[in-house]
């Protein structure tokens, strides 16, 4: 198949004329044609990120809505989370399971006070929704959003620059939600992203998207954000990537996301796999993602074997780049539990050749989410 025959295969998202006229490297991404890069680069974006503030496009995530008395109580059976003790105007983080205490997905559910709101991943945003359809759509009425465009605003500039816009987006913290007028826009803005720092997510109607988006481009502090940079800033931050760091074989006990179990949950069970992931949470796993830093400047990438001293191999990298705030390779992978501790010398097999790494805390980059 051609290129331009592939391409025709692929969707778009809203603001795709405009990614083509800011000169964007568009590459297929979840069934979409999508960013990379921009002209400046990808560390040039990372940076303008971590310093000033980004414009990230993500709408070919999925966005949903859950109407209805039991909401709360009807998703807890598909995700181990305390979404019942969820505020009005918070999100949570979240994980679909299943029978084996797989993760199908992860996702961030809103308590928009009348309703809950879900964004899913892109790839496997069909399926999520089918997944609700099928299992609990006979106790809350589920409804896409599919007249929506999802932009996040990240970065240390992003309260200043959003409050510019609407003057309630500066009093927000981090997994708040609320309706905002963004330059007379009516959005819903959750304080939240996926690069460690602070910033917004913004569902804004799909007819004002490019406008919104070109009026926060015009703010000096301000740039457009592929998908190259996205990436090395959520290594950075220690965030999961999925299909690759979590997936149906890894369990939250194993992805060290125990935080997303709620207590009461922990106390009651009835999620999918809940005998398998309480077990763990009781005995312990016996693999653990964990942070690696190569030694040297060679970057480990996605199923690099890693090995102990003697050669055994002991697990596999997941995620792998170059840190760009670090100057320096970074990574993310599963190793047994006895080779988890921090400070724990490491092989990582690239090309053939043992190079050394050692187990380091996670994030790598500390985050700056704004808290209560």
């Amino acid at each position: 198949m051609t290129d331009a025959a592939l391409a025709t295969d692929l969707k778009r998202t809203p603001l795709y004329d405009l990614h083509v006229s800011l000169g964007a490297k568009m590459v297929p991404f979840a069934g979409y044609l999508m960013p990379v890069q921009y002209p400046a680069g990808i560390l040039t974006e990372h940076r303008q990120t971590r310093t000033a503030a980004g414009l990230f496009d993500v709408s070919h995530m999925g966005q949903a809505r859950l109407d209805g008395k039991d909401a709360a109580q009807a998703i807890e059976t598909l995700v181990p989370a305390d979404i019942m003790g969820l505020g009005a105007n918070r999100q949570r983080y979240a994980l679909f399971t299943n029978e084996t205490g797989g993760i199908l997905d992860d996702l961030m559910v809103c308590n928009a006070g009348d309703h809950l709101k879900l964004v899913v991943n892109a790839a496997c945003k069909e399926a999520d929704f089918a997944h609700l359809e099928k299992h609990i759509g006979n106790r809350v009425k589920f409804k896409r959003i599919d007249d929506h465009a999802l932009l996040a605003l990240q970065g240390p500039a992003a309260g200043k620059v959003l409050s510019s816009l609407d003057s309630q987006a500066s009093s927000m913290v981090f997994m708040e939600g609320r309706p905002l007028k963004l330059d007379g826009i009516p959005c819903f803005v959750t304080r939240s992203g996926y690069t460690g720092e602070d910033g917004y997510e913004i569902s804004v109607p799909v007819t004002a998207a490019e406008k919104l988006a070109r009026r926060l481009l015009d703010h000096p502090d301000v740039r457009p954000i592929g998908l190259g940079a996205r990436d090395s800033l959520r290594l950075e931050a220690g965030l999961c990537l999925y299909g690759s760091d979590i997936d149906t074989t890894t369990t939250p006990v194993e992805a060290a996301l125990t935080w997303s179990i709620g207590k009461r949950r922990r106390e009651q069970g009835g999620f999918p796999g809940s005998d398998v992931i309480l077990q763990q949470l009781k005995e312990g796993p016996k693999r653990l993602r964990v942070g690696i830093a190569p030694e040297g400047r060679a970057p480990a990438r996605g199923h690099t074997a890693i090995t102990a001293a003697d050669g055994k191999k002991i697990g596999e990298i997941t995620s792998g780049g170059f840190a760009p705030s670090l100057d320096r390779p970074i990574a993310m992978g599963y190793v047994t539990v006895n080779m988890a501790k921090s400070d724990t010398a490491v092989n990582l097999l690239v090309r053939d050749k043992p190079l050394p790494a050692r187990i380091v805390p996670l994030p790598f980059v500390p985050n700056r989410y704004k808290k209560a």
